[in-house]
């Protein structure tokens, strides 16, 4: 079994999260990515939402949120992703980067939209009362 090692910023906005959609793709996924070699969490966390969501993490209010494991989106059977989830205060407004299409505030109704790991982070987040 492989893994994929992920890091995602949950933004909750009126009782929904924030979920974004990649170029040429119909699924939505929690903002987020890989770390390069060599960053830290925090630092692979700033740089992907920048280039996501075109914002500015205020990296001393960075908290783990949660980490969450499932099979990988469109990869082989048995590629785990496993996505280590940050709360943030940030500065500025989301609007899609440069490899992102759509941003979009999500609740549970919408969980098919999402991958099997952001549709048990959104599990999580109705489990907390923060979303519906």
């Amino acid at each position: 079994m492989s893994f994929i090692d992920k890091l995602a910023l949950i933004v909750v906005s009126e009782r929904k999260t924030l979920a974004a959609r990649t170029r040429g793709e119909e699924i939505f996924f929690t903002p987020g990515g890989k770390r390069e070699p060599g960053e830290t969490d925090e630092e692979a966390l700033v740089r992907e939402i920048k280039e996501e969501l075109s914002v500015d993490i205020v990296t001393d209010t960075i908290k783990p949120f949660g980490v969450f494991t499932a099979q990988a989106f469109g990869k082989p059977e048995g590629t785990m992703v496993r996505i280590t989830c940050f709360t943030a205060d940030y500065v500025g407004t989301p609007i899609p980067g440069s490899e992102i299409e759509e941003l979009r505030f999500i609740s549970t109704a919408e969980r098919n939209s999402t991958t099997v790991t952001g549709q048990l982070i959104l599990d999580d987040l109705k489990m907390k009362n923060l979303i519906d």
